[in-house]
């Protein structure tokens, strides 16, 4: 498997939901393609894979054994619906909603920020 994903230290300085919300990114392009492009889907999955990796030895997550497990729980659901025989009754949508979650918090927080940077000037 390529490594796809080098800097260790952006991944770092994001949080949790911008995480979470960048492998969902990469598992949805896995799923849209599973039908039609199995190459493509493949390598969507390895990105999303070599993520949950990065999040998993994360400092940040290191410290909260239930983090972890969250973190190692959607890893193992992922591979057990995109490439296992999905023992979990997994669907495309159900994943999809799980992940947007995190997307739709990171984004919440990024707008707060800049509100708050736009009211400080």
């Amino acid at each position: 498997m390529t490594a796809w994903h080098h800097d260790a230290s952006r991944w770092r300085s994001l949080s949790l939901a911008e995480q979470f919300g960048n492998i969902g990114s990469e598992i949805s392009r896995a799923i849209r393609w599973s039908a039609t492009n199995p190459d493509r889907s493949r390598s969507a999955l390895y990105r999303g894979l070599e993520l949950f990796d990065m999040m998993l030895d994360d400092p940040q997550h290191r410290r909260s054994v239930a983090r972890l497990r969250e973190i190692a729980r959607a890893r193992e659901v992922v591979v057990d619906f995109l490439a296992g025989s999905n023992e979990y009754g997994s669907t495309g949508p159900s994943l999809q909603k799980y992940f947007d979650y995190f997307a739709v918090t990171a984004r919440r927080a990024h707008l707060a920020k800049a509100d708050e940077r736009a009211r400080a000037t």
